[in-house]
This record gives structure tokens, sequence and C-alpha cells, in this order.
């Protein structure tokens, strides 16, 4: 019932920057959580960032000052916005929208890959 698009990423060098969007359609609980997260190889998917409701948000401290989450609850879309991008960034992003008990959805993913 629930689909997430991830689009954005893409090969950049060092010190450059993307702008990744998930656009989750269907039926969606107005009070979710929005998240971004990250896969590099032979790692575990790691938390990027969230966004609630509210605009709150949290950051991997990895990321605190480089990235930033941000969304348009009407459109059901969440944004990240990775600027000063570093090699050890290479991953696959995921986007991730989740609420109450038992909602909790995923996006195919959308390869980032910064060279040195």
């Amino acid at each position: 019932q629930v689909q997430l698009v991830e689009s954005g990423g893409g090969l950049v060098q060092a010190g450059g920057s993307l702008r990744l969007s998930c656009a989750a359609s269907g039926s969606i609980f107005s009070g979710n959580i929005m998240g971004w997260y990250r896969q590099a190889p032979g790692k575990q998917r790691e938390l990027v960032a969230t966004i609630i409701r509210s605009g709150m948000t949290n950051y991997a401290d990895s990321v605190k000052g480089r990235f930033t989450i941000s969304r348009d609850s009407a459109k059901n879309t969440a944004y990240l916005q990775m600027n000063s991008l570093k090699p050890e960034d290479t991953a696959v992003y995921y986007c991730n929208i989740k609420w109450g008990i038992s909602h909790d959805y995923w996006g195919q993913g959308t390869q980032v890959t910064v060279s040195s």
C-alpha cells in the first residue's frame, strides 16, 4: 500500500554536493517519521538522519554539520542535502517512513559514490 522512490544519487568528487529525494505514495498517516539510512559494502545499515512532522531532526555524528534532512509533509516527500562529501560517505542510501507500531516501509535505495 505504500511505495517510496528515491532519486538523486550518483558519482561526485570529494567536497561536492548531492541532493537526494524520496517520494512516498499510498495510504500514509500524517504523524509519521521519515529518515535516511545508508549501507556501505561489508557494513551494516546505519542511520543517517530522521525528521518528524514538526520538523525536529536527528543526525548521525558522522554527518552532522554537512548533511541536512528536510520534508514536505503535504507531498510526503523527504530530502537529504549532502555537502562536503567524503569518500567514506559512499554507500547505498535508503529512504524510510514509519508510524505507529506496525507501519515501516523502505525504498529500493540509491547509490552515492564519492571519489577522492
